[in-house]
């Protein structure tokens, strides 16, 4: 007799983590989490998305959001392979695409870390806010928009090189991205931990409780991590050894639910 050929795809496993940057950042902003992470036996992913990481921001000129989840999905498939799940971390913007991989590739995704999550912006231009419609009023006016990194202690901070203004147009596909991730939310359901400052000049702490009230996944398997000093560049600030820290114990602890990684 002829043996049956099984077509089910393989049982997928944790075997690795993508680490998405945030608007206007590089991958300088989050390095500090690549060797606490590399620790693991895990591969790791971190891709430079399109339009960041050079020498002007005019880079980010005809750049769109669809652009940069194309090349964080792409990251994940190649991390991930034919048989394995990753863990995506995503600062600020970076967390938004975060968010898109578990709502379109669940099957990739094991869980997310999501750090300073920008859904709700302290700019009253950004969604959700009281002047988000004059926002594409302005970008026929103003070209480009002023983008100061800010940090609660510079003298401990390690202030990485990233981009001091952005195409205003480009900015405006990152509020698309924001609106189209909130009306994504109800179809993630992986396990989640949020890392937000309570007094950041970005994003509004009340993201996270939003975010945990629009995802779908069980309370129970979300948590949130709050930072009392630190603003939005969470892992390059005065607290990024405790956001560090905290980001390696929920991977830990996703390698330890699962022996059949090991």
């Amino acid at each position: 007799m002829m043996n049956r050929v099984s077509h089910e795809p393989p049982e997928r496993r944790l075997t690795g983590i993508v680490i998405l940057h945030g608007f206007t950042a590089n991958l300088e902003s989050v390095r500090e989490l690549f060797g606490p992470l590399g620790r693991f036996d895990l591969r790791i992913a971190t891709p430079l998305l399109r339009g960041h990481g050079a020498s002007s921001p005019d880079e980010l000129r005809g750049v769109t959001w669809p652009d940069w989840l194309e090349d964080a999905e792409r990251a994940l498939e190649t991390l991930t392979g034919i048989d394995g799940k990753a863990v995506v971390i995503g600062h600020s913007m970076g967390a938004l695409l975060a968010l898109q991989l578990a709502a379109r590739r669940p099957e990739l995704v094991d869980s997310v870390i999501l750090a300073t999550p920008p859904i709700r912006l302290t700019s009253p231009l950004g969604p959700g806010r009281p002047l988000h419609f004059l926002a594409p009023l302005i970008s026929h006016v103003v070209d480009r928009w002023g983008m100061e990194a800010k940090f609660a202690d510079p003298g401990s901070a390690i202030i990485p090189e990233q981009y001091d203004w952005a195409p205003t147009k480009t900015i405006l596909s990152m509020f698309e991205l924001l609106e189209e991730t909130m009306r994504i939310t109800v179809r993630v359901r992986v396990p989640a931990l949020i890392l937000h400052a309570r007094h950041e000049s970005i994003v509004l702490p009340e993201s996270a409780e939003i975010l945990t009230r629009a995802v779908a996944t069980p309370p129970e398997a979300t948590s949130i991590v709050w930072f009392e000093k630190t603003d939005h560049q969470i892992f390059c600030d005065c607290e990024r050894k405790a956001a560090v820290d905290a980001a390696v114990r929920f991977v830990a602890n996703r390698i330890s639910s699962k022996p059949h990684n090991s």
